[in-house]
């Protein structure tokens, strides 16, 4: 589960993926257009953006162009109707991670995104291992010692952030960010509360969540 930037002005389009892409886990924004898109990446941390290239006010490719040129290598995979040539050269050549056409199947763009993410997460395979701990992000299934783990939506999410940067500590504020949308109401101890459960359940046989006071959390293999 990831935070995902939806740039895409197709107000039914944009709830669609949207839906679709929640009921997987993911948390997802929505910008309407381009600008709107780039002031909200200017300021929030996100795993992955989902561009269209036809936006109302400036192009797809613009918005590439000005986030790749103020050094944010945040993923992008192009989203669009075209089918010329040119516009998927185009569309790379601006800095685009990868291309999906308009119309597509579902399970394709979850895909695509699945191996994006592995990708800027510096991992091949979607099996992260810490310790007894496994996790199979393709599948969201976690394992300890083979013993399942039945965990919430929230508690995945923070679960897979914490094991992707394993051995680091990563601070309250980087988590929330990264587990919440962008006007979701959250309260101030909820990443305490997550924490909390997945202590439990990582107990007795998993690796340790620490809490760094005055910095954040870091996910102890045993």
């Amino acid at each position: 589960m990831a935070r995902i930037l939806l740039i895409e002005d197709d107000p039914s389009l944009a709830r669609g993926i949207a839906g679709m892409l929640r009921v997987t886990g993911h948390v997802m924004d929505i910008a309407s257009d381009g600008e709107t898109g780039l002031m909200m990446l200017d300021g929030e941390p996100f795993a992955l953006v989902i561009l269209d290239l036809g936006l109302p006010d400036i192009s797809g490719l613009e918005v590439l162009r000005r986030l790749r040129r103020a050094g944010n290598k945040t993923p992008v995979l192009v989203l669009t109707a075209r089918d010329a040539l040119d516009d998927r050269v185009g569309g790379l050549d601006a800095g685009a991670d990868d291309y999906l056409l308009k119309p597509f199947e579902p399970t394709e763009l979850e895909a695509r995104i699945r191996a994006l993410l592995r990708r800027s997460e510096g991992e091949a395979s979607p099996i992260i291992a810490v310790g007894s701990l496994t996790i199979d992000t393709s599948r969201g299934v976690a394992t300890i010692n083979g013993r399942p783990l039945e965990l919430r939506r929230r508690e995945w999410a923070v679960l897979e952030r914490l094991a992707f940067r394993a051995g680091k500590v990563i601070s309250k504020e980087r988590l929330n960010s990264e587990v919440f949308g962008y006007d979701e109401p959250v309260a101030p101890n909820a990443i305490e509360v997550y924490v909390a459960r997945l202590r439990r359940k990582l107990e007795p046989d998993g690796p340790s969540i620490r809490t760094i006071r005055g910095l954040g959390y870091v996910l102890d293999p045993l």
